[in-house]
């Protein structure tokens, strides 16, 4: 395959993956809907259920490309937490009402969970395991703080289709969620082969473009969900998307792609990326934690966490 068409065809999956994935969080909402599940707990299942990184990751997963793999984790965290977040701040500084600081333990937990589980370069089966055990015990907690007066609330399209009069069908439910399921496998599959032509014309690693390039390409859309959100006065959603990013890429996706195949780790990735990706939701933690705000000098503090984590990773 010539260089030109390996780019047509990883554009080509990219948007396949993009476009099915909204409409596949749809049909699961749909279906959970007509299985008469809680608005609530659907929110908090789906909180922040995010099925594009994770068909790329699991597919890159499958076809032993680890760089691919963990960059839907980890560099998808950095876009949606860092490059998002950041730009938002800068726009719209975040203020939010006093935050319940057992909300904050969720994410908290969940990235030392995922960065002590690779330190050994390995992500296995009985990893994914624990992680998606510790995500199943994430949305107990926070039903369980829920039931003592502490929401928190989804936004995207899971909000969107809550917010409808009209409730879907059943069956129309399940087939665009089947059909936007097949759309997204297949994309990844075109992507992740249009990406491997790729890496060998340029020589390039793996890891340093699944952590960079294809992490923004296929999670550039967090921005469109961040900004306009703030602007209409509704930072809640922005606390959501901060806790919800970190239960779907390190527990909930990262679980789903150590099953589908163990992942092999680089060094790389334990040594410069994930630190970096550690380090920018503490930073965001304490924010939360200790001034219940995001200002405008912190968007810009985590815009450049994002651009050295870019820079910083092609010069290693």
């Amino acid at each position: 395959m010539n260089l030109f068409l390996a780019i047509l065809l990883a554009l080509g999956g990219i948007a396949l993956v993009v476009i099915f994935s909204e409409q596949l969080v749809k049909g699961v909402v749909g279906v959970s809907m007509n299985f008469r599940v809680s608005a609530f707990l659907i929110s908090v299942i789906f909180l922040g259920f995010d099925p594009e990184n994770l068909g790329v990751g699991a597919v890159g997963s499958f076809e032993s490309m680890g760089g691919i793999a963990t960059g839907s984790i980890i560099g998808a965290a950095m876009v949606a937490m860092a490059l998002a977040l950041g730009i938002t701040a800068l726009f719209v500084p975040l203020k939010f009402k006093k935050i319940d600081r057992r909300l904050l333990i969720v994410p908290l937990i969940s990235v030392l969970l995922f960065g002590g589980l690779v330190l050994d370069q390995y992500l296995s089966r009985w990893d994914g395991v624990i992680l998606l055990a510790g995500y199943a015990l994430a949305v107990i907690y926070l039903i369980y703080l829920n039931r003592r007066g502490i929401t928190i609330k989804a936004g995207g399209e899971v909000a969107e289709t809550l917010e409808k009069e009209k409730l879907p069908s059943k069956w129309k439910s399940a087939g665009v969620m089947i059909i936007s399921l097949a759309a997204i496998v297949g994309g990844s599959e075109m992507l992740v082969s249009g990406s491997r032509v790729i890496l060998d014309k340029f020589q390039i690693s793996d890891t340093v473009y699944g952590m960079t390039i294809l992490a923004f390409l296929v999670s550039t859309e967090e921005i469109a969900r961040e900004l306009p959100a703030a602007m209409k006065g509704k930072a809640d959603v922005s606390m959501g998307n901060v806790i919800g990013s970190v239960l779907a890429f390190f527990l909930f996706n990262a679980g789903i792609i150590a099953l589908v195949k163990p992942v092999n780790i680089s060094p790389q990735v334990v040594q410069f990326y994930l630190p970096v990706s550690i380090g920018t939701i503490l930073f965001i933690l304490i924010l939360l934690m200790f001034m219940n705000k995001i200002p405008r000098w912190a968007g810009a503090i985590l815009v450049t966490a994002y651009i050295l984590f870019i820079l910083l990773g092609y010069l290693m």
